[in-house]
């Protein structure tokens, strides 16, 4: 594991979930880790939980809530955009409201929060780790999820845009394109399943591990151990990189 000690460590949706496993292990590396979101409670249950870990308030959906929390927590040399949402309708029955929260959260959250992550750090920094957390779902399509796919599709082209203008600097620009998780937000999609297809809770599990050739969830720890090693020594020349963690399916 990389020493990440002296580092500051910034972690979008951290709360729960992905981002709370984030938010563990780089504190276990010796960074000191802010986690950011809406929910007050887990935030503050998960930083109750590790002395290196902070938690603040935060909109990604909003620029001002977004420069507050820089303003709280100072430049952070590495950032994981984490926060996201997910929503499942057919393409025809898929509303422009929909639309709109998957692009807010899923993008434009992941715009603000590391486009303002850049401009604190300067393109002189001499060095930086700007993480998004995308999806295998920006990688290919799925039945049923157009605007999440087309949102974490948004977010692999900001993060290979925004790589080519840092490529000169200490800074690298990575996502990670994780597969289906074993976590709260793969819990409700099946439960979306099961209610809308009357299959058990256990059929409709087993047919999200099939979308993997490995028949398996991804386990958070593995999104992490990926995020550790962009942030650490030996990842200079990664950069601009979509990461699938999906046991072979992309």
């Amino acid at each position: 594991m990389s020493d990440l000690s002296g580092k500051t460590a910034l972690v979008t949706g951290g709360g729960t979930g992905l981002g709370a496993d984030l938010a563990r292990r780089f504190a276990e590396a010796g960074a000191r880790v802010w986690v950011a979101g809406r929910r007050a409670a887990p935030l503050e249950a998960l930083a109750a939980s590790h002395p290196g870990i902070s938690a603040v308030p935060a909109d990604v959906t909003d620029a001002a809530s977004v420069a507050a929390l820089f303003d709280r927590t100072g430049p952070c040399e590495i950032v994981l955009a984490n926060a996201g949402s997910s929503l499942s309708a057919p393409f025809t029955r898929t509303s422009a409201e929909d639309w709109r929260q998957m692009v807010e959260v899923n993008l434009t959250g992941a715009f603000l929060t590391l486009s303002e992550a850049a401009r604190r750090l300067g393109k002189e920094a001499p060095w930086g780790r700007l993480i998004a957390v995308a999806s295998s779902a920006g990688l290919k399509g799925y039945p049923y999820v157009s605007a999440y796919a087309a949102s974490k599709h948004g977010v692999i082209g900001m993060v290979k845009s925004a790589a080519l203008e840092f490529a000169r600097t200490g800074v690298t620009v990575n996502a990670l394109c994780p597969g289906f998780l074993d976590t709260e937000m793969t819990e409700r999609s099946i439960a979306n399943i099961t209610e809308k297809t009357g299959m058990s809770p256990e059929a409709a599990r087993e047919s999200l591990e099939k979308m993997s050739p490995q028949r398996r969830l991804i386990r958070p720890e593995e999104v992490s151990r990926a995020a550790l090693w962009l942030c650490g020594p030996g990842s200079e020349g990664v950069t601009g990189q979509a990461i699938a963690i999906a046991g072979g399916e992309v």
